[in-house]
């Protein structure tokens, strides 16, 4: 491959963290922006995110406003202290009117309702660029009830179920591969990814199997049989 090509490649990869002290809302949002092509890191409090940003300068974070012992606002008023040019994006179970605007006021350009919709999420990738140009617009903080369908990128949509189509095989192998290893960390990690992307993107009885098969794995317990269900049901629909 030519260097030019392969530098041009490199450019386009934009890095994301994703920071939740709760590891299922935190992997949902992760695996939406991996479909979508970011590189993703993953952080459960403010303390990681920070070391893990000072060292990746990530392109965008997407924080919970509340978690424990960690303030999600005020990591972003550090970042953007400490010279981060990422594109923030809020999330929260209560997005009332002032925490819209201390997100604001914190930098972030959207305050989202959780659990994130990938249709709501996919209206901000579509404006993720970064650096000192976007630093300077106007911030515009947006809520769930501010989108309409307009808003909405039905051709990103699309993709999005194509990306998760071509990523289906190897994550059912992720799964299976883990139950037949025994190791019951790489099977509720990957179980979690695929229902976090299956349960956004309309596949609910794929995500609900996955849950299952995580709940088992975190009992110590591997259930095969479910895992073969599981492949027969995902492989049916895709």
């Amino acid at each position: 491959m030519d260097d030019g090509v392969r530098l041009h490649r490199l450019v386009l990869v934009l890095t994301a963290l994703v920071v939740d002290d709760e590891p299922e809302a935190r992997r949902r949002v992760a695996g939406l922006l991996r479909l979508g092509g970011w590189h993703v890191l993953e952080a459960n409090g403010a303390a990681s995110a920070l070391r893990q940003a000072r060292l990746a300068s990530p392109d965008l974070v997407v924080t919970d406003v509340s978690m424990p012992g960690s303030d999600g606002l005020s990591m972003l008023r550090r970042l953007r202290q400490e010279g981060s040019r990422a594109r923030f994006l809020v999330v929260t179970a209560d997005p009332t009117d002032d925490v819209r605007a201390a997100a604001a006021a914190a930098g972030a350009i959207a305050c989202l309702r959780k659990p994130i919709d990938a249709r709501l999420l996919l209206d901000f990738l579509r404006s993720r660029t970064t650096g000192p140009a976007a630093q300077d617009q106007p911030t515009d903080i947006r809520d769930a009830d501010d989108l309409h369908e307009e808003d909405l990128d039905a051709e990103l949509m699309d993709r999005l179920q194509e990306m998760y189509v071509d990523a289906l095989p190897g994550r059912l192998s992720a799964i299976a591969d883990g139950a037949r290893a025994g190791d019951t960390t790489a099977v509720v990690a990957a179980a979690h990814t695929l229902a976090g992307t299956s349960g956004q993107l309309g596949h609910p009885e794929v995500a609900s199997v996955c849950r299952a098969i995580a709940a088992d794995a975190r009992r110590g317990v591997m259930a095969h049989a479910r895992v073969v269900h599981l492949q027969a049901l995902a492989l049916a629909g895709a």
